[in-house]
């Protein structure tokens, strides 16, 4: 908990739509934010956006000394994070052949990576307290094998369901809960310059729903993720698809 008893969320990929809604919601519930990501303009607006709840930090989650520097400086100066959300991810419709070396290390270092390195930090500090929310932002790529998604950002995606597995069934005797969220083309710039007219009119042929998914409407699984209505809840990946794919 922070030193004034309010719990600590922490949040990465911060500063993208799905994340700065996220953002938002946890702060509304009562969260104290640390607000992580690449763009420090951007999570200073946020910042500034939310007040007193926000605390942004610049962050290459794939490097693991800066990660284990931050996370010292997180709890020097506010404490424990109770809370993790792990949403920071780079996307490429690359297919294997045209997924270069550095692409591929690239993408796993972002996508899975960065959420192992902070799992390693915040998970034995969750058990000791004995409470703890993890909340791994997955993909239907890893059950689809991708639509429109690359190879590299696809099996990263999977790569992240099976840690969310792991990290559950070591915590659940703790009072720690680990699940992912599985959204499938949200209304980010993953889908809106990512993706040609011709692939989304496709696309939402193919969504029951028929629209894409709206950034909000994930911050809303997020946190009920984290509140006490979900705490016989873990090990799930959550769909959230419009009924694109069921199972």
């Amino acid at each position: 908990m922070t030193r004034d008893n309010q719990k600590i969320a922490l949040l990465t990929g911060a500063a993208g739509v799905l994340g700065s809604e996220t953002a938002r919601g946890l702060a509304a519930d009562g969260y104290r934010v640390v607000m992580v990501d690449l763009d420090r303009k951007q999570l200073d607006v946020l910042a500034r956006e939310i007040g007193r709840g926000a605390y942004p930090l610049a962050l290459d989650v794939a490097d693991p000394q800066k990660v284990a520097e931050a996370c010292a400086k997180i709890r020097r100066e506010l404490g424990q994070v109770s809370v993790l959300v792990n949403n920071a991810g780079v996307l490429s419709n690359h297919k294997a052949a045209e997924t270069a070396n550095d692409e591929w290390r690239h993408f796993l270092a972002v996508n899975l990576d960065g959420a192992f390195y902070l799992c390693r930090e915040w998970l034995p500090d969750m058990k000791a307290a004995r409470w703890g929310r993890i909340i791994n932002v997955c993909s239907l790529a890893m059950k689809t094998g991708g639509i429109t998604a690359g190879t590299a950002y696809t099996a990263s995606k999977g790569a992240l369901a099976s840690l969310t597995f792991s990290l559950a069934r070591e915590a659940a005797s703790f009072g720690v809960t680990v699940n992912g969220i599985a959204p499938a083309y949200i209304k980010t710039p993953m889908v809106t310059e990512q993706l040609t007219e011709e692939q989304r009119r496709q696309l939402l042929d193919q969504i029951p729903v028929g629209r894409f998914c709206e950034a909000e409407e994930v911050a809303h699984v997020v946190r009920f993720l984290v509140s006490s209505l979900s705490g016989f809840i873990t090990g799930e990946i959550i769909d959230i698809n419009g009924g694109l794919h069921m199972d």
